[in-house]
């Protein structure tokens, strides 16, 4: 339709615009973007699992909200880039646990993700499991966040029009843009410093969440065909990266779900109000740079083979006892999904690993504190997140059977 942007089109510009915010920000992710480029050049051969265009422009960002009205607002915002709620992540119940509970919003349509797979993996804190908050910080924490206002009502109650539209007039989709990218770009305000320090000692990601009166870009990720040749190039050029790939080890036979790294959190200049009023600068590692390289997407059955293959002491030494060389052997045993059955075709894994989010979160602090030993008494699942944001989390099982027929 002349004169209009359609949502695909408002998500391509969203993605773009807030790349080009966060390297500003944070310099180092222009090297990573550009490392990324250069080796997915160099891996043009191999197209299966998405075009070069595509997996060269693709993003995910990370960003992290403190309740579930603020979670139902950027449900509302993100279906205005035709980005919707997909999956359930705990993160309480990782390896090294994080108090949050996320889910991701992202096209879910075979169409929309090949014009533009744009993700944001949210996580909301948990502050109702009082295994990380006891009852006196809990009210505060909640108190906090409840007097805060991450995003203008008009922004929000504009992105349901567009959701509803399918997109919107041309003259306005800059200033929809502008204000939508500017939600999460990095605040200057000075930070309570001693509340700061309180909540840190929960938790750094609490702090990070709950500790400002915004939210911001946590990380920005592009994909890239061959992680490991990512590492080798980013250690070389002098940035230091965390200590290992997160997720399946690197081995012969096809690539299965998502392997993701980062280069460590910088050291970000940040402004502190002491309690006497005075403010100092100082500085924050709380953001950094991820890269991902995605697989086929396993079916349930692959997916209890991919969890008993993880739990063995040296998952790569082990791999080949769990998983079969080829494609069209993983086909034929229901391992994973392939369009039409055919093992040409694999189906990309479109989502998250809450083991390896939680790592990368963790690997990326100086340190971090550990919950409480004690049973969760707390209401948080799916169903409750659904109802709260008032839209649909959709599973992605079901969206790769879709795709797959």
């Amino acid at each position: 339709m002349s004169g209009h942007v359609e949502t695909w089109q408002l998500r391509a510009r969203f993605a773009a615009a807030l790349s080009r915010m966060y390297g500003a920000e944070v310099p180092a992710y222009n090297t990573l973007v550009d490392v990324s480029t250069d080796v997915n050049r160099d891996c043009a051969g191999d197209q299966r699992l998405g075009s070069l265009e595509r997996v060269t422009a693709e993003r995910h960002g990370a960003i992290r909200v403190g309740s579930a009205i603020e979670l139902a607002d950027v449900a509302d915002l993100f279906s205005a880039f035709g980005m919707y709620p997909v999956g359930y992540y705990d993160l309480r119940e990782a390896a090294s646990p994080v108090p949050v509970v996320s889910t991701a919003f992202r096209p879910i349509d075979a169409v929309e993700l090949d014009r533009n797979p744009f993700r944001v993996f949210t996580s909301m804190l948990a502050t109702a499991d009082s295994r990380f908050f006891h009852d006196d910080l809990r009210r505060r924490v909640e108190s906090f966040v409840s007097a805060r206002q991450l995003f203008d009502p008009e922004l929000i109650a504009d992105a349901r029009v567009i959701a509803s539209d399918g997109g919107c007039p041309t003259p306005d989709a800059d200033e929809f843009l502008a204000r939508a990218v500017s939600a999460f770009a990095l605040s200057r305000e000075p930070i309570d410093a001693a509340w700061y320090d309180e909540l840190s000692r929960v938790s750094a990601v609490a702090a990070d969440i709950a500790g400002v009166r915004t939210t911001h870009i946590n990380h920005l990720t592009p994909r890239v065909l061959d992680i490991d040749d990512l590492y080798r190039r980013m250690t070389a050029r002098g940035i230091t990266m965390i200590d290992a790939i997160q997720g399946p080890p690197r081995w012969a036979g096809p690539d299965v779900l998502l392997r993701q790294t980062s280069f460590r959190a910088l050291a970000e200049p940040r402004l502190f109000r002491d309690v006497d009023g005075t403010v100092t600068e100082g500085s924050l590692r709380v953001r950094f740079g991820e890269v991902e390289a995605r697989g086929v997407a396993l079916t349930r059955r692959g997916r209890e083979r991919y969890d008993t293959a993880m739990a063995e002491p040296d998952p790569a030494a082990t791999w080949a006892q769990h998983f079969p060389t080829t494609d069209a052997e993983m086909a034929a045993q229901g391992l994973a999904y392939y369009r039409g059955g055919d093992p040409t075709k694999p189906v990309v894994y479109e989502d998250f690993l809450p083991a390896s989010a939680a790592g990368i979160f963790r690997s990326n602090l100086d340190s971090d504190a550990d919950a409480v030993d004690a049973p969760d008494q707390s209401y948080y699942s799916l169903d409750w997140m659904a109802d709260a944001i008032g839209h649909h989390i959709h599973d992605p099982y079901d969206l790769y059977e879709k795709a797959a027929s």
